[in-house]
């Protein structure tokens, strides 16, 4: 494997970070394709291996991948470096149409706008669903394993760490017993690296991050004290930040429901729209919690105005959304040749991945039903917790459109 220099992994993740649309799918193979395939510098197996790991962690996927290869190649600058690179130009983009929004989106041709890019999102969602499920559900073990979690989400409504970690412990035990139905990436244990663990890399990895990440929301407890909307905001999203197992697809159902129905941040529409800035932009698609924290912070703006405080609100949510993911990879990533050969690790990561297929399924039920249809109710029976929409209700608009989005994707290739 060839190593860049530092110039040009800031050209080639600069290209990397303006084109990376798609959300987490097109992004991971859009990094497989340069990275992997034309430039060879990573090898195929340490690859997978590490978006395994990645699974593993809170946080988007994507952008911890391009922040590991980036510390595989030049250390920490070099993680810093591509994992920024990987979010800022989205970031920018992402605030500026925010601040669009909140100031044009009560105008009917801004409205006719979002609802295009709403319908369209929904066809990409699937899109998205397809592409990771054929990569991830090589068995079928994994493809019950996706079903199983959907229902679990879906239909029985338990809680989302629950599913995700059960998920692993499950591939941990059969790692032993059935490792062929897992179909993990790991290497063989007897090729173990000898030296000492790095433990004080480590710890003096957490100590600085925590650091980082702490520090706005000090200044905001001693500027405005705790019943801000500015501190409930970091909070919020401090909190997701260390529960957003799966990335911005696996968590956006709960972050839509507090923020809509327990903060009143924005409308479950609002939300929907947010979603769909942030399908139309490169970077991450948990960048949709900046085009929230801009909309909860700007209809709350005092002691500021409006303008000022959508702009902390939109700044704060992205730093203390990203600032634990360089805590995560640079704690983690100096163990990682020891966690490619620990072979029950990497099953629970295989199957981890899967209930991820299943967790993104719930995601697209859930995105459809509130995007094709205006109304609907909470339907109980026995154990199952269900969204039910009111039939009548269905927008032929968004339902065309999507339909004109799907075709020109699925059988145009657009």
């Amino acid at each position: 494997m060839s190593q860049p220099d530092l110039s040009t992994l800031f050209r080639v993740f600069g290209r990397i970070g303006l084109i990376s649309f798609g959300g987490p799918a097109g992004q991971i193979a859009l990094m497989h394709r340069e990275l992997v395939e034309e430039r060879q510098w990573v090898e195929e197996g340490a690859f997978l291996r590490a978006l395994n790991v990645c699974h593993l962690l809170p946080g988007p996927e994507a952008q911890q991948l391009a922040t590991w290869i980036g510390w595989r190649m030049h250390g920490t600058i070099g993680g810093l470096v591509c994992g920024l690179l990987f979010v800022l130009p989205g970031a920018a983009i992402m605030l500026g149409l925010s601040m669009l929004y909140a100031f044009a989106a009560d105008l009917k041709p801004v409205a006719a706008l979002f609802l295009g890019i709403k319908a369209a999102v929904l066809a990409i969602v699937v899109q998205a669903l397809i592409r990771i499920a054929r990569r991830a559900l090589d068995s079928g073990f994994k493809r019950a394993l996706a079903f199983a979690a959907f229902l679990a989400l879906f239909l029985f409504n338990l809680p989302f760490p629950l599913v995700v970690l059960g998920s692993g412990a499950i591939g941990f035990l059969l790692a032993r017993v059935r490792p062929d139905w897992l179909h993990a990436h790991g290497k063989a244990a007897s090729d173990a690296p000898v030296g000492p663990l790095p433990w004080a890399q480590t710890l003096r990895s957490i100590a600085i991050w925590i650091a980082i990440w702490a520090a706005p929301m000090l200044a905001i407890l001693l500027a405005l004290g705790p019943d801000h909307v500015l501190w409930k905001i970091g909070v919020f999203f401090s909190q997701l930040a260390v529960v957003t197992f799966g990335g911005a697809y696996a968590v956006l159902a709960y972050m839509a429901q507090e923020a809509v129905q327990s903060m009143h941040w924005l409308s479950a529409g609002e939300m929907t729209d947010g979603l769909g800035l942030a399908e139309t932009t490169p970077g991450p698609l948990i960048l949709v919690t900046q085009f929230v924290g801009f909309l909860g912070a700007f209809r709350a703006p005092a002691p500021f105005t409006p303008l000022v405080a959508g702009l902390l609100g939109g700044l704060l949510t992205t730093w203390v959304t990203f600032a634990p993911c360089f805590l995560w990879i640079f704690s983690v990533a100096p163990w990682m040749e020891r966690l490619e050969r620990a072979p029950r690790l990497q099953g629970a990561l295989a199957a981890l991945t899967a209930a991820i297929v299943g967790v993104i399924g719930n995601l697209t039920v859930w995105f459809a039903l509130h995007v094709l249809f205006m109304r609907g109710e909470r339907v109980a029976a026995g154990p199952v917790r269900l969204w039910w929409p009111d039939w009548t209700s269905l927008d032929w608009r968004i339902a065309a459109i999507a339909l004109g989005a799907a075709l020109l994707i699925f059988v145009a290739k657009r």
